[in-house]
């Protein structure tokens, strides 16, 4: 992805997307990571993840709900939410999009879960 499109988040999240944000704070907040994500897939499930940082493997929070959407069949996804960091990585974009194609929400925040930005991936 060349170009990340970047709009303000929505001002109020329907309660899907509310759902996300309290799974990925939860989550990050649980294991002290430095980021915690939420997806919810094509098919309403939910996966939540932290970011994973040993010495022989390094994850990115979103890079795990991916992977985990991916081995449980998943179609493809909604909606992500991930917190904590300065931004959301472009690999992290790359990775929804290359997936679940272009256009799907990526909503950026605070480890309150304050969101500040939303970017398509």
């Amino acid at each position: 992805m060349s170009e990340r499109t970047r709009q303000e988040p929505p001002a109020t999240l329907e309660a899907e997307d509310k759902k996300l944000v309290t799974l990925a704070r939860a989550t990050r907040a649980r294991t002290q990571a430095a980021q915690g994500a939420a997806v919810r897939d094509s098919d309403g499930r939910t996966y939540a993840a932290a970011t994973v940082a040993l010495p022989s493997l390094a994850v990115s929070a979103v890079g795990v709900c991916v992977a985990m959407a991916v081995a449980s069949g998943s179609a493809g996804l909604e909606a992500v939410v991930v917190l904590g960091g300065e931004d959301v990585a472009e690999a992290d974009l790359a990775a929804v999009a290359e997936f679940a194609g272009a256009g799907v929400p990526v909503h950026h925040g605070d480890a309150r879960g304050t969101l500040g930005a939303t970017f398509l991936s």
